[in-house]
């Protein structure tokens, strides 16, 4: 099959073994003579561990050992390391359990049940202290500590430069509160791990992980055992949305015992363990203010955001740093405010969440913009459009220090605006609401840009052309849904001018992957696909040389011809395949001197700066008055993610993201109650949405390709969930807006809209009889 590399929607190749239930997922691999461990975990959120009674435990039928801290301490050290390291996370509790999850022992049994029968046999003693489940409560003097030695429970306190008279140029100024409530990742198939030992003393480790590289190292710190000595690989993945970037303590337990008791050692978590020991991620709180004109234009903006960094500080106790980065959008903001504040409570830490940081960001500007159309009485499109940073002040610095590399904002709303055939739905809103239609109409923009590879711009890939003809890639990026080995594939394919179906794709293992980023923060494409091409590149002119060295040639008059044959121009005769030229490279005698045999090539990319991908989304909702349940109607995206590869596997990341958008606005929220249990441990209360939430989706893409790589990449993986989220957000308030409703916190169920419309100051007398009717 031949492929261009420009917007091709060529088919995933991945699919077909995946459709036959063909694909390798970690359950479907067994090892002989392995055994199964289940951690023990705290039921309570906060107390000191006195001790804890293994005996009964370890004396029951299949049972091979039973470990605490205490037995594993001098061999384990910490999986990561925060600026504070009084508040280190260790893969065993060593004193006190903080958040309701945190391990307290392992049990390594023949069997699950066995291990699940005698994790119910170990008793913990605790001593119970108070805890702190609200972040505001978290900073105040009087609130319980979690990590004594540290003397506080913040952690961070930073943000830009504190800005006097900020709105002096400002006719108005809005602000609201913005609570981003804390959600779970939910991949369809939870953590996992499952820990080999070597007769050389190192070990093989199977995990899902969207780094594979930094999952060896952080095993490698934390067992403190060479890396070289591990080797880490990724099988089939049933998604991450970035909470499977971090290593997590179970997975460094499966190797530490696998060690230790020289037997192959497996876990796998349940959902509800998932719910509650998997990363949480957004977590935010903000109180935003926007200063404007009269006439719409934006002179200001203040945030002050505080973040829920959950039991440990991880990754997501400096995520607040990334919506800092964003605060500006798509808008040119003369004057930005940006302080931010991050504390532990007694709840499960917060790491990366699809969006980190960016999504928070885009809520914030989004909403305050709305507030302050409807301050103004002008068209929220016609504010956003009065506002955008334009295509000739590209590249443009941002308040905030943002180096924006290309766009046209305008543009993507104006496709938008007109897919979703925008004023004919305001018309008919203005129909429905004096008639007291019971299904009200809401209409919401969000016009977004999100940095892409905001960190971390470096990264490699390799290429191999066999004496077959057979071309194997090598990507230091991890796919678990993304796509790559299609859309990496067709880069090679384009550049080598071979079939798609003789390209192998190589990822997620450790021997073979010399360095790589790993999957996240939208880079794969700009990164990994770029030092792909660049290999490849490579491979062409190192085949050019040989033919040229084999036909006593100038390198300038060997061309590469349009059927991928490498010989003399103006000489078709002259032609080698690929397959040729890499027989005659494995010769050393064959190739020039001082090149290495073999037709191959290597590349490490390292990117200068981020890119900013961008677009507007427009969701249109339909709000039952009598119910508050909220029905989407239609939902339109208008993406700009610079060249795109495959139009197919981009749109499949758009709708993936607006799926999640919907979730966050409409439906998610993990919840505790004030003694820090938490009271949405399964999915009957944490609420997913399904297909019978997804309303119909319509995409289109603009192209403004960046000029930081040669590919002309942006990040499209985190796109949908960045625009969707505050886009349906908006849909629902502006329906129910007319009843004096100016804000809800997400999410938007139809209780808390039911509640909001009858205690406004617009409500009906029918309306305040309520859903029953009495």
């Amino acid at each position: 099959m031949s492929v261009t590399i420009h917007g091709a929607s060529v088919r995933r190749v991945e699919d077909p073994r995946l459709i036959r239930g063909e694909g390798t997922y970690l359950a479907n691999r067994s090892v002989e003579g392995e055994l199964w461990m289940l951690p023990v975990r705290s039921d309570v959120p906060h107390a000191e561990v006195t001790s804890i009674d293994i005996e009964d435990a370890s004396a029951m039928p299949g049972v091979v050992a039973v470990y605490s801290h205490a037995d594993l301490a001098d061999h384990l050290m910490p999986t990561d390391a925060p600026k504070q390291p009084e508040a280190t996370r260790r893969p065993l509790i060593t004193d006190r359990a903080r958040f309701v999850g945190d391990i307290v022992a392992v049990v390594v049994a023949e069997s699950p049940s066995q291990a699940r029968d005698a994790a119910d046999a170990v008793w913990p003693e605790y001593e119970l202290l108070d805890p702190v489940v609200d972040i505001e409560a978290a900073f105040e003097d009087a609130a319980p500590i979690l990590f004594p030695e540290l003397g506080t429970n913040t952690i961070y306190e930073r943000g830009t430069e504190e800005i006097e008279d900020l709105h002096r140029d400002a006719d108005v100024v809005v602000s609201t509160r913005i609570v981003h409530q804390r959600v779970a990742a939910m991949p369809l198939e939870p953590n996992n791990a499952l820990s080999i030992p070597r007769p050389d003393g190192g070990i093989d480790v199977w995990a899902g992980t969207q780094q594979v590289s930094g999952h060896r190292n952080n095993i490698s710190k934390a067992l403190g055992i060479d890396r070289d000595l591990i080797h880490v690989r990724v099988p089939d993945m049933g998604g991450g949305f970035g909470a499977k970037i971090y290593c997590y303590p179970e997975q460094v337990l499966t190797a530490a015992l696998a060690l230790r008791l020289q037997r192959p050692v497996r876990w796998h978590e349940t959902r509800s363990e998932n719910l509650k020991a998997m990363t949480h991620g957004r977590a935010q709180t903000h109180d935003v203010e926007i200063g404007a004109t009269r006439d719409g234009k934006i002179t200001s903006l203040r945030v002050m955001a505080t973040q829920d960094a959950g039991a440990y500080p991880v990754y997501g106790a400096y995520m607040p740093n990334f919506t800092q980065r964003m605060a500006s959008g798509p808008y040119d903001i003369p004057r930005i405010e940006f302080r931010w504040r991050t504390a532990v409570t007694n709840t499960t830490p917060v790491h990366a969440y699809r969006g980190a940081g960016r999504p928070e960001a885009t809520v914030d500007l989004e909403r305050v913009i709305e507030l302050l159309a409807a301050k103004l009485e002008m068209d929220p499109a016609d504010v956003r459009r009065r506002n955008f940073i334009r295509p000739e002040q590209f590249p443009h610095t941002t308040a905030t220090g943002e180096l924006y590399d290309s766009g046209d904002y305008a543009a993507a709303l104006d496709r938008a605006l007109e897919l979703a055939d925008y004023q004919s739905v305001r018309n008919e809103q203005e129909q429905r609401r004096p008639s007291g239609h019971r299904h009200q109409l809401g209409i919401g923009i969000s016009s977004y840009v999100e940095v892409t590879a905001p960190g971390g711009r470096k990264d490699w890939g390799r290429v191999e052309v066999a004496d077959t003809g057979r071309v194997t890639i090598y990507s230091g990026a991890s796919s678990h849904g993304h796509s790559h080995e299609t859309t990496f594939s067709q880069i090679v394919a384009q550049l080598l001018k071979v079939p798609l179906d003789d390209i192998t794709f190589v990822q997620g293992d450790t021997d073979v992957i010399v360095r790589g980023g790993g999957t996240m923060g939208s880079r794969s494409m700009q990164m990994a696909g770029t030092a792909l091409h660049r290999a490849g590149e490579s491979v062409i002119d190192k085949a050019r040389t040989i033919v040229a060295h084999l036909a006593e040639a100038s390198i300038d008059d060997v061309v590469q011809f349009d059927d991928g044959r490498i010989g003399i121009a103006g000489v078709p005769d002259s032609g080698r395949t690929l397959a040729e030229v890499a027989a005659r490279a494995a010769d050393p005698g064959s190739v020039p001197d001082g090149m290495e045999p073999g037709l191959e090539a290597e590349d490490i990319w390292i990117q200068e700066e981020a890119t900013f991908a961008f677009g507007t989304h427009v969701s249109i909702a339909e709000v039952d008055i009598e119910t508050g349940d909220v029905r989407l109607v239609s939902h339109v995206a208008v993406d700009d993610c610079g060249t795109i590869f495959n139009r197919m596997v981009v749109d499949g990341q758009v709708h993936g993201g607006i799926a999640q958008g919907v979730g966050q606005a409409l439906l998610e929220e993990f919840r505790y109650d004030e003694t820090a249990n938490p009271t949405s441990g399964n999915l009957t209360s944490y609420l997913m949405p399904t297909a019978v939430d997804i309303p119909p989706i319509e995409i289109d893409h603009s192209e403004t390709p960046t000029p930081q790589n040669v590919l002309g990449a942006k990040g499209i993986g985190e796109a949908g969930t960045i625009g969707a989220t505050p886009a349906v957000m908006n849909a629902v308030l502006d329906a129910i807006r007319h009843f004096g409703v100016e804000h809800l916190d997400m999410p938007l169920t139809p209780a808390r809209v039911w509640q909001a419309i009858n205690s406004s100051v617009g409500a009906t007398t029918s309306l305040l009889l309520g859903p029953d009717g009495g």
